[in-house]
């Protein structure tokens, strides 16, 4: 019996965990999902199970090994980035793994940047704006203050997603997509690492940077597995762009957050850029990638809810909303559009400002909503466009490529570019695959791996 050839993907989010089986044409031909409960760390901080979530990764290879119908060629990882496993010599963890959202201690992060700089000059430099935990290389300088001892066991720090494929291949490596992931520890302007890795002694805790389409050699029950080295999940969304578009764009990625990123712009942040929340991301060729965000998606659920209570409809009612450009024109001509602050200000939906009794149903309210929330997202978008290669395409992924009237609006405000609702099944294990195309793929890279929808200006 011919078993088809096949590569397995781990995906791991905060939320759910999940293993794909991808064919050659990239074709999601198997899906395993579990959601794992959350344990607390030593200060009682939710945090995720690293024991129990090494035991799923294992349950699940173990799973598809013994699968008759798929030949397993390889195994690679995509996860959430901000996160560090710390082993010892003996490979075993020697801390939680810490959530990126618990508090940083203010005395600390003043130290830290007052020895380094200043945080303006910093975050210029790291090309992100001043975020804690979630600068990931704060954790590695926490530790060596607040628990030195414990620190001293460390011989390894891994992100998450090269933590979870060392589990497999057994050799330790950093990586450019989860070193470039808003860490604090990459230099933007230099592209090495930043003085204060070597200065506080953190560069023997960090592995050989290797290659993000690196593979090794691996052994899952005496089948041998070509294991790549793991990606950051936001970067790996990227790659299926990468591999099918020529042209330079800007793929919007929507969902809680909508995340613009620009493969295409090489510039450096401004200060005005990190004062509004962008930053720089790598790719997995280890080039910047500027990115803005905008809270649109929590903008939309918390304000579609408020026009549902004032006029006593359901929950999801603007799920059966069709696009109606009389009303747009008509609130157009007699609603005043957001100001300049209301648009600079990232944290508040601007259609928060607005009084519902200035609209007669909910219909109405809602096109006034995507107004607004387009003109924010516009807003956003400039800090990425400005200073970039002229840029001919906008992708639009996630929750509001679905949305038609956020696809109408968004394609009117940019009447010189292509603009795409793009669909892209599990984009970030695609692109987790196609990192090491070459290592398990005997197929070229098909030409129809994004599904688009235009939109005319």
């Amino acid at each position: 019996m011919n078993r088809q050839p096949v590569i397995a993907i781990l995906d791991v989010g905060k939320t759910n965990k999940k293993l794909f089986l991808i064919d050659e044409g990239y074709n999601i031909v198997a899906e395993y999902a579990q959601q794992l409960a959350e344990v607390t760390d030593e200060d009682g901080f939710p945090c995720e199970d690293l024991p129990k979530l090494q035991q799923l990764l294992g349950d699940f290879l173990q799973q598809i090994i013994q699968l008759t119908d798929y030949d397993v060629k390889a195994v690679n990882v995509s996860a959430y980035g901000a996160s560090f496993v710390y082993i010892n010599a003996a490979g075993e963890p020697v801390f939680p793994l810490y959530n990126y959202l618990k508090p940083y201690n203010a005395d600390l992060q003043q130290q830290f940047y007052n020895a380094y700089g200043g945080e303006v000059a910093f975050s210029r430099s790291a090309a992100s704006p001043v975020l804690g935990n979630l600068n990931s290389g704060m954790q590695l300088y926490r530790l060596k203050y607040e628990q030195p001892e414990r620190f001293a066991q460390v011989q390894y720090a891994l992100h998450l997603p090269q933590y979870l494929a060392y589990a497999i291949s057994k050799v330790p490596v950093s990586e450019m997509t989860s070193i470039g992931c808003h860490t604090n520890l990459w230099n933007f302007d230099t592209q090495t690492y930043q003085q204060w890795v070597a200065e506080e002694g953190m560069s023997e805790k960090l592995p050989a940077i290797v290659p993000s389409d690196a593979v090794y050699t691996c052994q899952v029950q005496s089948h041998t597995l070509a294991c790549g080295v793991g990606l950051h999940d936001s970067s790996a969304a990227l790659i299926p762009y990468l591999a099918c578009e020529q042209e330079p764009f800007v793929l919007l990625s929507t969902g809680t957050w909508c995340i613009a990123l620009n493969p295409f712009n090489a510039s450096p942040l401004t200060d005005e850029q990190l004062q509004h929340d962008c930053l720089c991301y790598l790719s997995y060729q280890g080039k910047p990638v500027k990115a803005s965000r905008l809270f649109a998606g929590h903008f939309h659920e918390q304000e579609a809810k408020r026009i549902a209570a004032h006029f006593g409809e359901a929950d999801d009612f603007y799920k059966h909303i069709k696009p109606d450009e009389y009303l747009l024109e008509a609130l157009r001509q007699r609603v005043t559009p957001a100001t300049y602050e209301v648009l600079n200000d990232v944290s508040v939906a601007a259609f928060a400002h607005r009084e519902l009794s200035l609209f007669a149903t909910a219909t109405e309210a809602y096109h006034q909503l995507m107004l607004d929330m387009v003109a924010q997202q516009v807003h956003a978008l400039q800090f990425v466009l400005r200073g970039s290669e002229p840029v001919s395409k906008l992708f639009v992924d996630g929750g509001f490529s679905n949305n038609p009237l956020f696809m109408q609006l968004l394609a009117k405000a940019y009447p010189h570019v292509q603009v795409y609702a793009s669909q892209v099944a599990q984009a970030s294990a695609i692109g987790a695959a196609l990192a090491i195309h070459t290592h398990w793929n005997t197929q070229p890279i098909p030409h129809n791996l994004l599904k688009l929808t235009h939109y005319d200006h």
